[in-house]
């Protein structure tokens, strides 16, 4: 059974649900915002070595795009799939998309062994995208997630068509007014509804104004114990060591980066790299503006597929 509660006596060094009845409601929550999204073609568990994986299959109708190079979606720290009902309709329309539940966040994946360490998070990933039959994918990832994507470029690119990161850690260390804005944000959400609007926009946060969201957020902190650091940034050659294509996209007001410096920097250090700053927004792009964003995540897509023969085979698909 996929979302086990960690029983007393067992590690506490993975992440685990408080308890059976806090996991069910947060998978309730997770339901709801899923049924936003695209409809579902499948679920799935794969193994690998860290634990399960809960895997969601999303899919065009039109055989032409089922053909094309597939998305991967790597969510960030402290959801799961969910966070992406903003996206999954864009993106399923015109490819095959998964959407992966990480290990030691909330979701309905199970972690049975640590994995915040670079190389072991790179072999969960390798070893998921194995077990799905996946061998050339379109990578994707937001904030904790874009960490993670980031580093698969650098340690194990094989299975990469490209990688684009939203918002993401790995770039900078994560910095004090970053948790300011966690804690600030989450107390909001228990704000009165009339002072949610203006709360929302001062904080550049959409979970204020939607109550799906703000539903999910708190079931998720009440059911879920995290059990991980935050991720160190990448060194200046471990990002130059990247050759994999390469997106980088960053709201303007972002309080996890500076996006103005890594605007120049990222392009730099990595060759061929494209960077781009989202105006009206912060941490959350492909929430805020979903449509600009899916945009310019296919579009993105398009042109490594163009200048890629791989791609005109068609992947290898579970």
């Amino acid at each position: 059974m996929t979302g086990t509660t960690t029983r007393p006596g067992a590690r506490r060094d993975i992440g685990r649900y408080v308890n059976d009845t806090l996991r069910d409601r947060y998978f309730a929550a997770s339901d709801v915002l899923l049924a936003m999204g695209a409809p579902i073609r499948s679920e799935t568990d794969v193994e690998t070595s860290f634990g399960t994986t809960h895997v969601y299959r999303y899919g065009p109708a039109d055989p032409a795009a089922e053909a094309r190079t597939p998305v991967v979606l790597i969510h960030g720290s402290g959801g799961c799939s969910a966070m992406w009902y903003p996206n999954t309709p864009a993106l399923s329309a015109e490819r095959p998309v998964y959407a992966l539940d990480t290990p030691g966040d909330p979701g309905r994946s199970v972690q049975r062994e640590p994995m915040w360490q670079p190389e072991r998070a790179a072999q969960w990933l390798d070893e998921a995208l194995d077990a799905l039959g996946l061998d050339r994918v379109h990578l994707v990832g937001s904030s904790y997630g874009g960490w993670l994507v980031i580093n698969q470029a650098h340690l194990r690119p094989g299975r990469l068509a490209s990688v684009t990161a939203l918002d993401p850690g790995g770039l900078e260390k994560v910095g004090l007014r970053f948790f300011v804005w966690i804690f600030a944000s989450l107390f909001a959400t228990f704000a009165p509804k009339a002072l949610r609007p203006a709360l929302a926009k001062w904080l550049e946060q959409p979970v204020l104004v939607v109550p799906e969201l703000r539903a999910w957020i708190h079931a998720g902190v009440k059911a879920f114990r995290i059990r991980r650091p935050a991720p160190l940034p990448l060194t200046e050659d471990e990002l130059r060591s990247i050759r994999t294509p390469f997106y980088l996209i960053m709201g303007k007001r972002s309080l996890l980066l500076r996006p103005k410096v890594q605007l120049e920097r990222v392009p730099r250090l990595i060759s061929g790299a494209r960077a781009e700053i989202i105006a009206q927004t912060g941490h959350g792009p492909s929430i805020d503006h979903p449509d600009v964003v899916n945009a310019r995540m296919l579009g993105f897509m398009a042109d490594v597929d163009s200048l890629d023969p791989a791609a005109a085979r068609g992947p290898a698909q579970a």
